[in-house]
């Protein structure tokens, strides 16, 4: 006698406790018999601890059915009666529904829809984490924002089947965590409607995922759709609500991105002074962040992209002098890899150096934020910066040579897009 490690290890690939097996058995012999099951995580256990190495027959066809699997692929032996044809198994029809042999029909084990786990999980989860990279590399456009639909239609058809409430909620996060990633792409590529119908269907998800992370980040990217329709009340209430959250209050590294969220709509509103005190907040709660596991959305918030959004609360605050050092002090750590962060920041810098009255100077660094972007079109996001540099350029120096010779490159790289 001792552990059947098969059948532990398929309950944890289904996320399955002792008392949601029992349940879920209860539910099949009441689909069989039409009486309820009398299954207790006590059978569970003794299933599990060796005790109960033959099963009566009810309990094996409970078991096939929830695991969609003869019981001898879970490490027991059926009772004779439960012996199938060895010339012909796929076609088994019949399982046991009493010790005393009453059969039901049931539906063919190779026609029932196999279970998931969290090995399904984990397959979506890689799919989510690839447009996660290429968005880090090329920012939002249409095709992500197909791409990441695709995958949330996925991951509900899996929720369809038969599983566990940890992989039930583990599926809600991962479709609450596609949603936001078309929605990201939208407010990216400056597609506002579309991107807050995602966040809509993106918060569902996240509430029933119970999920503190993922739903830190609805309210991060709330907050960011709200800031880019210059809606700032809302980009702070989302903010706001970010810093309430469990994740944040479990963890500096959430606490300081919803402060940080904070300080940006404090100085959209005008108020520098809080906004300065907010971004300081964030910083210091990123010093006590300490290195453990998040998910992988979470890699483009370190000190580069914190000293990057230091640049733009700084700006909005007129504090330029603040805002290009910050901008240098970002670019000086933000990894090749995040081309789009990087262009982004650059485009900060520019209009930082223009501000303090160095056109010339700041000419050449937005230059730079087309050589970053290499062939790739600039995203909605980013050309509305570099927008903002163009006017204020010929506002400042509309005949200098380096404006017109800036002016017929932005016309020859507005047209890629």
């Amino acid at each position: 006698m001792g552990v059947n490690a098969v059948l532990k290890s398929r309950m944890e690939e289904l996320g399955l406790t002792q008392d949601e097996l029992a349940g879920r058995m209860n539910c099949v012999l009441a689909e069989i018999t039409g009486r309820p099951g009398d299954v207790s995580a006590r059978t569970v256990r003794n299933l599990l601890n060796g005790t109960s190495r033959r099963p009566i027959g009810r309990t094996c066809a409970a078991l096939e059915r929830v695991f969609g699997c003869p019981v001898e692929e879970l490490g027991f032996s059926a009772p004779r009666s439960m012996h199938y044809p060895q010339e012909d198994p796929v076609r088994r029809r019949t399982f046991i529904a009493s010790a005393a042999g009453t059969a039901a029909a049931a539906v063919p084990l190779a026609a029932q829809r196999r279970a998931v786990g969290m090995s399904d999980v984990a397959r979506a989860a890689a799919g989510m984490n690839a447009l996660v990279e290429a968005d880090d590399r090329h920012g939002g456009h249409a095709a992500l924002e197909k791409a990441a639909m695709k995958g949330r239609n996925g991951v509900l058809e899996l929720q369809q089947r038969n599983a566990g409430e940890r992989v039930r909620r583990a599926l809600y996060a991962l479709a609450a965590e596609y949603s936001t990633i078309a929605a990201w792409s939208c407010i990216d590529a400056r597609n506002l409607q579309h991107a807050q119908r995602h966040l809509n269907e993106s918060a569902t998800y996240a509430g029933l995922s119970q999920d503190g992370p993922t739903q830190m980040r609805v309210w991060v990217n709330l907050s960011m759709l709200a800031y880019q329709r210059q809606n700032w009340p809302d980009a702070l209430a989302a903010a706001q609500a970010a810093q309430a959250s469990s994740a944040a209050r479990r963890d500096p590294f959430f606490d300081s991105l919803g402060r940080v969220r904070a300080a940006l709509a404090y100085a959209a509103l005008g108020d520098g002074r809080i906004a300065v005190r907010s971004l300081g907040s964030a910083q210091e709660a990123f010093t006590k962040t300490q290195e453990r596991e998040r998910p992988r959305w979470t890699a483009f918030y370190g000190q580069a992209e914190l000293d990057h959004l230091a640049a733009i609360v700084h700006y909005n605050s007129r504090h330029h002098p603040h805002a290009e050092a910050m901008a240098h002090r970002a670019l000086a750590k933000i990894p090749a890899a995040f081309r789009r962060n990087r262009a982004l920041a650059t485009a900060q810098l520019a209009l930082a150096q223009l501000n303090q009255g160095d056109p010339e100077q700041a000419t050449g660094t937005a230059s730079d934020v087309f050589t970053i972007m290499g062939s790739d079109p600039l995203p909605g996001r980013m050309r509305t910066l570099i927008g903002d540099f163009h006017r204020g350029l010929f506002a400042l120096s509309p005949s200098a040579t380096y404006a017109r010779d800036w002016a017929e490159r932005m016309r020859t790289e507005w047209s890629r897009a």
